[in-house]
């Protein structure tokens, strides 16, 4: 079953900027892009499961802190190895100043 979820406020995150929300067990990581959009994505990398959350954003890519691989959070593919795979992504949408992922 799948539902929206309140995951945290658009003045938490600025903007190329990356949050971490932790829901049912499960890690998400919830991006504010340059064009003031708002993405949502598994929070762990593919490659060691190391939070993303940590990791630098430069435009539409994050990267993870412990070996650099990069992916593209909009649209969840792997930009740079060591990971090999994509991350999945959830959709988004924003209400009253809050952002809701839908899992």
């Amino acid at each position: 079953m799948t539902s929206w979820i309140s995951a945290c406020a658009t003045n938490d995150i600025e903007a190329e900027e990356v949050t971490r929300f932790d829901h049912g067990g499960r890690t998400f990581a919830i991006y504010h892009s340059p064009e003031d959009e708002y993405f949502a994505t598994d929070g762990l990398c593919t490659h060691e499961k190391v939070h993303l959350a940590d990791g630098l954003v430069l435009g539409d890519t994050i990267e993870c802190p412990k070996h650099n691989a990069a992916f593209n959070y909009k649209t969840g593919q792997v930009l740079r190895a060591p990971a090999c795979i994509n991350l999945r992504v959830y959709p988004v949408k924003v209400e009253g100043g809050q952002i809701f992922i839908k899992i």
